[in-house]
């Protein structure tokens, strides 16, 4: 064994003694309400496939009908020659749902956090993120080479504070919509006029949102009733409650070209395929015409707080398809999923450095796909396994 090699190993131990070693699990059936994992068929509550259309047969039938046309991969990037017809038809639509004047596609989530972040704001700038945002948003405000400086979560009043402080010629506030390891929503009320009031820049990241949350699938921003003035920039990925892959930033025809021109994490890497856009076109239809997917979810929601409660466990408060269940200790948090998992039940343990110390949990999440009954099920295992 290298020198390196003896080295990269002790971290591993030592990760493994903080019982926060990470292992990956063999899916062998579709994603689904149900799947198959490592020959054992459960019900699953990890995905984030939120409405239920990752395989949806009219998304896959599009999915293959373009594989056909177009082939599989998109050959170049998009200001080469991979920029397809058919992803100039998605970016309009997708426009068009969330209301904004244009989209700019991104090949996934991590790449469009780093790319618009690091491209809005430099040197000289400061940056205001959530301390619970995600890893992609945190990573791309520390690129930027900007002042990056985090507030409390949730808390305007400290968000204030660090504002009052800096006097950079540029502020950028970055903020979650839908917090992915809580379940709680960003307050997008409070973040739009202390935005206004210092002048700073508001992006939103709603990934976990958009398409679920909203009467008609439109995110935090059609909950709270927020424009594109209030929000100049939001970004959502395609790859949960659309149940396909990849990523869009949305906002004034400016801020797009200017992104366009820009972001080196559009700019340098191969387009998404064209079949991949073709098939969350399917899926925009279906999120668009399918209320029925965001009414069943609050109902399972409504079902499944209601039961945690009873059985006197600690559950965050949620508005969305997500619902932890604090546990605390690392090594607990995993004994109590591996029971689950014993008894048919995919229910992930959640470690730090994904939430904070102490705070290990369940991550449970919702599809559109899950019936009441397997909630029951859900319920009745925790009973057994955490009292």
């Amino acid at each position: 064994m290298s020198e390196y090699d003896h080295h990269f190993a002790e971290q591993v131990d030592e990760i493994k003694r903080q019982g926060l070693y990470r292992s990956r699990r063999l899916l062998e059936s579709p994603q689904g309400a149900c799947v198959e994992i490592d020959g054992q068929k459960l019900v699953n509550f990890s995905s984030n496939d939120y409405l239920g259309l990752a395989n949806h047969p009219d998304i896959v039938t599009a999915f293959k009908q373009a594989v056909d046309e177009y082939g599989v991969g998109s050959g170049s990037a998009h200001l080469i020659c991979g920029h397809h017809r058919v992803h100039q038809q998605l970016e309009e639509e997708l426009a068009d749902f969330v209301g904004r004047d244009r989209v700019l596609l991104f090949s996934n989530g991590y790449m469009a956090n780093l790319g618009i972040i690091s491209t809005l704001v430099s040197t000289g700038d400061a940056v205001y993120e959530d301390r619970l945002n995600h890893a992609s948003l945190l990573d791309g405000g520390r690129m930027a080479g900007a002042r990056f400086q985090r507030y409390r979560h949730g808390d305007i009043e400290h968000l204030k504070t660090i504002l009052n402080r800096n006097l950079s010629r540029k502020k950028m506030i970055v903020t979650d919509g839908v917090f992915s390891m809580d379940g709680d929503l960003a307050p997008m009320a409070d973040l739009v006029r202390i935005a206004r009031s210092n002048k700073a820049l508001l992006m939103i990241d709603d990934a976990h949102g958009l398409g679920i949350v909203g009467k008609k699938g439109g995110g935090v921003l059609e909950e709270f009733q927020l424009s594109q003035h209030d929000v100049p920039v939001l970004m959502a990925t395609l790859g949960k409650g659309f149940g396909t892959y990849g990523a869009f930033v949305a906002g004034s025809e400016s801020l797009i070209d200017f992104l366009l021109q820009k972001a080196r994490t559009y700019t340098f890497t191969t387009a998404l395929p064209p079949a991949l856009a073709e098939a969350t076109r399917a899926s925009l239809k279906l999120i668009i015409q399918e209320d029925w997917r965001r009414e069943k979810l609050q109902l399972l929601s409504i079902q499944l707080k209601t039961g945690i409660r009873q059985l006197g466990l600690d559950l965050l408060e949620s508005e969305s398809a997500i619902h932890a269940v604090i546990i605390g200790d690392n090594y607990r948090t995993s004994e109590i999923s591996n029971q689950l998992l014993n008894m048919g039940i995919f229910v992930s343990a959640i470690r730090p450095p994904s939430v904070p110390k102490g705070k290990a949990r369940l991550r449970i999440t919702l599809s559109a796909k899950h019936e009441a009954q397997d909630v029951d099920r859900l319920l009745s295992a925790l009973e057994k396994v955490v009292n």
